[in-house]
């Protein structure tokens, strides 16, 4: 309820402390034969009830309440569109906030599989092998360009030596994480 109508009620409620005595007075004024009337005729009744100021009192307070009802009923009606073109907009961002959200969930979770198969024991095998065989390929290069005496005996020796003891290294690895339970 509105101040407006607090107000309005507490000034008439507090302004004659005989109100609440007003039918009561207003009946000890009529005849029996009034009286009898008002009892058995329901349109005297109604007639009589709606000339009561509390009655008059509390049907203008009803009609202001409704009014103000309908007035805000009427505010909302005029708000629906608004609220149809927001919750539009907030789907709207939901839904492209949870689609990039998705594609990055999608991209960490490759990233992840990336790292997971680079880092799994099949392929950590694969490129000690790989290394072995790209050792063992520099070695026979290496040999070969000896023979063919494109490098003196010095430096062949000390690439080539250098080059099997990483090519055995690579391959005593490969043999251990093989033959490990990984």
């Amino acid at each position: 309820m509105s101040t407006r109508f607090r107000g309005s009620q507490e000034n008439q409620h507090g302004s004659s402390s005989t109100t609440h005595d007003g039918p009561v007075a207003t009946l000890k004024n009529k005849s029996v034969d009034e009286l009898r009337k008002l009892l058995s005729n329901k349109d005297a009744y109604q007639q009589f009830l709606h000339s009561l100021e509390e009655v008059k009192i509390q049907n203008h307070v009803n009609d202001e309440l409704c009014k103000e009802n309908l007035q805000l009923a009427e505010e909302n009606l005029r708000k629906e569109p608004r609220i149809v073109e927001l919750r539009n907009q907030y789907r709207i961002i939901c839904t492209t906030e949870l689609a990039a959200a998705q594609e990055k969930l999608n991209e960490l979770y490759r990233e992840k599989e990336k790292i997971i198969k680079l880092n799994s024991p099949l392929y950590l095998l694969q490129r000690i092998q790989d290394a072995m065989n790209k050792t063992d390929e520099e070695s026979e290069n290496l040999h070969h360009q000896f023979l063919d005496r494109e490098i003196e005996l010095g430096a062949f020796l000390q690439k080539y030596k250098k080059l099997r003891s990483a090519y055995h290294r690579k391959s005593l690895i490969n043999l251990a994480a093989k033959t490990s339970n990984i």
